[in-house]
């Protein structure tokens, strides 16, 4: 997923024991707290959300709201592990190629009409579509479902795709190949299900809060482009009574310091730390200021489509470039929030994989300096014959002092001449799919947590390969982990080729660096995903 950019914390809920008494009575079921009387969560985003359509929505402040609006299949707890959804559970077949989902019969829409299998159908096929373009079309088919590339192609008809509707509470579907993490999958925005008859009635407005209908623990009541957008408690969720937050209000402040200010005078709840802040409000602020680990990672995608520079299409300027970055001034002089060093485009967060050690890991910054100039020179670049390109990033001063600081490592390291250009949010990511760019910032969450979730976006074929790499082996050892018993050995020789290749320059890895009140409870820390639901979440009465 697409990225803009506790531990007073309580323990799980348990929502086998919550009740409607309980609430009334002022204090949490599970741990005895004494509840707020405002249970208001209010949260700041960086940029305004690309849709809360689930089939359109492509970054992580719009997936936020749309967890809460609408429900899948499964969902995750606070740990990350997979809870029913809309389906209570699910079959597999002995070849698991066959999945069954059992959907609760007590799921309603926000107007009263039942959820059913053939919403999900609707969805997914529509989602799989050419006809809607949907940014994340390439996730039906990375799903391995049945007919998805030929749908995708438009070869065949969506009606075609491997998803059926067995009857209103029994979901049936198959895939081309056994994929392990496949029910995992389901917790991603695409797959929710979407009203098809508020669709076809407004079309693109549908999302807008005087019509949008649908079936999550909250409704979408206000949307403000650029200034915030609120969501309340939908009385029609199936398990309303167990829902402790009211309201929750996401507000646009594109100024990590403006943002700050405004929660330190206790208007939001939750706020990102400025770069470089950490040290001094994690001592001023113990109990609010926390850093956890993230599955997503930081880097810079060189273009290396037609339209892209002739000296990128030079593996030694690429590499030239990416020793030359000094990870660790961004991770501990810049950003100091915890952040890794990243020398592999796979995070260490990541289950089940562990990325390998890369050369350039191994080596001093030093040698990393040495070797890059002998790189550029053997390219041809020099004082006499700089190296000169443009970097483009999405408006934000971490993004700014990052960018900044990358251009004045080039220019004294290799004598590079960097442009530097931001763009809102919107724009960026426009200008960055139509390959209108030299070098662009990038950065992905993970949509599951295994490690194809970052390496297929570099596969030639995906919607998110943005700088048109493409390795015909690279995209073999994809293909061959999707039905490999043991993936390491597979996914170690991408992540090798990469380093090899260097079609994109990693910089750091995720770390959750939050300003966050000490009366929020709940907060699941301890999901890498960072996959939260405003349902589990509640207020403690100061």
């Amino acid at each position: 997923m697409k990225q803009m950019t506790k531990l007073m914390l309580t323990t799980v809920l348990s929502a086998s024991v919550m009740t409607g008494a309980s609430f009334a009575a002022g204090t949490h079921p599970t741990t005895g707290e004494p509840l707020a009387d405002d249970q208001t969560f209010t949260y700041r985003v960086l940029d305004e959300h690309s849709s809360v359509d689930p089939q359109v929505v492509e970054d992580v402040s719009g997936s936020e709201i749309v967890r809460d609006l609408f429900e899948g299949l499964m969902n995750q707890d606070e740990n990350g592990e997979l809870v029913p959804g809309v389906a209570t559970g699910y079959d597999v077949s002995e070849d698991k190629l066959t999945y069954t989902f059992h959907l609760r019969p007590e799921a309603v829409w926000s107007n009263g009409d039942p959820v059913v299998a053939g919403d999900f159908v609707f969805a997914w096929r529509r989602a799989a579509d050419p006809a809607l373009a949907s940014p994340y079309q390439w996730f039906i088919e990375l799903m391995s479902l049945e007919n998805a590339s030929e749908i995708v192609a438009g070869d065949m008809a969506p009606e075609e795709l491997g998803v059926t509707a067995v009857d209103d509470h029994t979901l049936e579907v198959k895939l081309t190949a056994p994929l392990p993490y496949f029910p995992y999958m389901t917790t991603h925005a695409t797959t929710f299900p979407s009203p098809q008859k508020v669709i076809e009635e407004f079309g693109e407005e549908w999302t807008r809060p005087e019509n949008i209908v649908s079936n999550g623990a909250y409704i979408l009541t206000e949307h403000l482009p650029n200034e915030r957008s609120v969501r309340e408690r939908n009385e029609m969720y199936w398990d309303n009574e167990n829902t402790i937050i009211d309201k929750v209000v996401a507000l646009v402040i594109n100024d990590e310091n403006v943002a700050l200010t405004r929660y330190l005078a206790g208007e939001l709840d939750r706020t990102e730390v400025p770069a470089g802040q950490y040290p001094r409000l994690h001592e001023e602020y113990p109990d609010e200021a926390i850093s956890f680990p993230r599955l997503c990672n930081y880097y810079y995608t060189f273009n290396l489509s037609d339209s892209g520079p002739e000296a990128f299409k030079d593996v030694n300027v690429r590499k030239a470039l990416a020793l030359a970055v000094d990870r660790k001034i961004i991770v501990e002089n810049i950003l100091a929030g915890g952040q890794p060093e990243a020398y592999t485009f796979t995070p260490e967060a990541v289950a089940g994989f562990t990325p390998p050690t890369v050369p350039m890991a191994e080596m001093t910054q030093a040698d990393r300096d040495a070797m890059a100039t002998e790189l550029l020179a053997e390219a041809g670049y020099g004082s006499d014959n700089p190296l000169s390109f443009s970097l483009v990033y999405n408006t934000s001063e971490a993004h700014e002092k990052i960018a900044v600081a990358l251009s004045q490592m080039w220019k004294q390291k290799l004598g590079a001449e960097v442009e530097l250009a931001n763009m809102e949010w919107k724009v960026f990511l426009e200008e960055r799919g139509n390959q209108n760019f030299e070098l662009a910032r990038g950065a992905w969450c993970g949509d599951y947590n295994e490690a194809s979730t970052f390496l297929d976006l570099l596969d030639s074929q995906s919607g998110y390969n943005d700088g048109k790499y493409s390795n015909e082996e690279y995209d073999s050892l994809l293909e061959a982990a999707k039905t490999a018993e043991d993936t390491t050995p597979l996914y170690t020789s991408a992540e090798q080729i990469l380093a090899e290749e260097m079609p994109v320059i990693p910089i750091y890895h995720y770390a959750g660096v939050y300003m966050m009140d000490s009366d929020v409870g709940n907060w699941p820390v301890n999901n890498v995903e960072q996959n939260w639901y405003s349902k589990n979440l509640y207020k403690i009465a100061e």
